[in-house]
């Protein structure tokens, strides 16, 4: 292994002569971050959207942590989870930055979506039509490809990305999105830059204008139970 750099006094990504400019660390002021690796986890941080008869949420068996959604056996039943407290609001000169590792055990007879939403009853619809604002992916039932959604509406407010990713049905994927401040959003897979929405030249068309928050869940398609496990979700806005 190659001996690593040193800089014993520190790295700082602070101006001179400001209140953290001799702090030996970058400036965590700079950006609002987010990070749960499920290690731990207390339900009533989360407002949690249950359809069935015994949908539960609890920490699973898995290096690096991990929380295991596990849905009743009827077709439709769902389990979607969103923090308490939204604490993101998208904004043109703000990088946005959101990345998230999780599976699920069907790929095909599923929906599911992991993303940024404002609060909602209804989280998941057909052509990204349930939360009224975000920044999210989204699977729908019959199909193991997933679309990306940016919206602060459901009618003209509304732009998306078709097939940025397909799944692969009890393996780990990585999904992310970056908002670069101006009028794009790169999105990632397993860390890789695959494809860009365009927001063309008035974003604001398309930014959502309230707040978000950390949203994800899924969504039997037939009359089977179906899991989600997952990983981590990391999020973070420039202040």
């Amino acid at each position: 292994m190659a001996t690593p750099a040193r800089a014993s006094f520190g790295l700082s990504t602070a101006a001179r002569g400001t209140n953290l400019g001799n702090y030996g660390a970058p400036d965590p002021t700079k950006w609002h971050t987010y990070f749960n690796d499920f290690d731990h986890y207390v339900a009533g941080d989360w407002t949690i959207t249950r359809v069935g008869t015994t949908p539960t949420e609890a920490l699973t068996d898995v290096d690096g942590g991990g929380l295991l959604l596990t849905l009743s056996a009827a077709d439709n039943d769902s389990d979607f989870l969103q923090k308490k407290g939204e604490s993101f609001l998208l904004a043109v000169r703000k990088r946005c930055i959101f990345k998230a590792r999780f599976k699920i055990s069907d790929v095909v007879e599923s929906d599911f979506v992991m993303g940024l939403q404002v609060t909602d009853t209804t989280p998941l619809a057909a052509g990204g039509d349930g939360a009224t604002d975000g920044l999210f992916f989204q699977k729908d039932d019959g199909a193991a490809t997933v679309d990306f959604y940016c919206m602060k509406n459901t009618t003209t407010g509304q732009t998306s990305k078709t097939a940025v990713a397909t799944v692969v049905t009890d393996t780990f994927i990585t999904l992310g999105f970056e908002y670069d401040g101006k009028t794009k959003v790169n999105l990632f897979v397993d860390d890789f830059l695959t494809s860009t929405l365009d927001l063309t030249t008035t974003p604001t068309t398309y930014l959502p204008d309230t707040e978000l928050t950390i949203s994800f869940g899924i969504q039997n398609g037939e009359a089977v139970a179906k899991t989600m496990t997952v990983d981590y979700i990391f999020a973070a806005q420039e202040r």
